[in-house]
């Protein structure tokens, strides 16, 4: 059996919020009998999100030995921990987020994005926003995605700010406000997140769906954005077989 071909386009990042591999899915990721998941899942996929730092500190070791594991293009997307997010929501974070950026920061030029996702009842603080900007942006210079929830985010002078801050809005779904239906921010980066609908974390996309979303992240890397899908609906497995689907379009479109 032919080992499938990896997707090629640097520009363009697919992949699932972690790497476990669904029993249905297995014979299209190399290396049955070697491996890790990870390895396992990188021979197929270009990214992952690591979500598992949303809840706890992983060892500088934790993260070198992951990046040692992907080949030289895989990049990963890491989420801020809840304690900077959700525990002190954006507050007095500055020693936390160093901490933080200590450990991901093993993964070298494999840390491809910062994923910063803030609870839905988190409404903007203007002030509280810029000092956290203005922080994370002295200590970390690479591409960032926030996911914000609440309203008060979306609005046109917020959008500018974060373009200010090259911080991109995150494309989520399923879209819970109006102008969430277009990813916003700075537009070097595009960030969609699939949560899974009608059922957050549960559902597959349908192919005319994942078809679609195809387009737009082609059009995207083609327009120069650095473009990411990363599928979070991940509780039944739906998400390794769409981001699949997602990754068989963008090679045909390179054909």
């Amino acid at each position: 059996m032919s080992v499938p071909r990896r997707a090629g386009n640097a520009q363009v990042y697919t992949g699932c919020a972690g790497w476990s591999l669904p029993r249905d899915n297995l014979p299209e990721f190399p290396g049955a009998d070697s491996g890790t998941h990870l390895q396992r899942y990188a021979a197929r996929l270009n990214a992952a999100e690591i979500n598992s730092s949303f809840y706890r500190p992983h060892q500088r070791a934790t993260y070198a030995r992951w990046a040692d594991s992907v080949p030289a293009e895989f990049r990963f997307s890491v989420k801020l921990p809840k304690t900077i997010t959700h525990e002190q929501r954006l507050h007095a974070c500055g020693p936390l987020l160093e901490t933080f950026l200590s450990q991901a920061s093993a993964l070298g030029n494999k840390l491809g994005c910062l994923l910063v996702q803030l609870p839905p009842s988190l409404a903007l603080d203007g002030k509280t926003a810029l000092r956290f900007f203005k922080v994370l942006r002295a200590q970390h210079g690479g591409p960032v995605a926030l996911e914000p929830r609440h309203a008060s985010w979306f609005a046109p002078d917020v959008n500018a700010a974060l373009a200010k801050w090259k911080i991109a809005r995150v494309l989520a779904d399923p879209v819970l406000h109006e102008a969430g239906r277009a990813p916003g921010g700075w537009p070097g980066l595009v960030y969609v997140r699939p949560h899974g609908s009608p059922r957050m974390y549960y559902s597959a996309y349908a192919p005319d769906m994942l078809e679609a979303l195809s387009v737009k992240l082609h059009e995207a890397a083609g327009s120069g954005a650095q473009a990411w899908c990363m599928f979070d609906n991940t509780a039944s497995g739906a998400a390794v077989g769409n981001a699949l689907d997602v990754v068989r379009w963008l090679e045909n479109a390179r054909r």
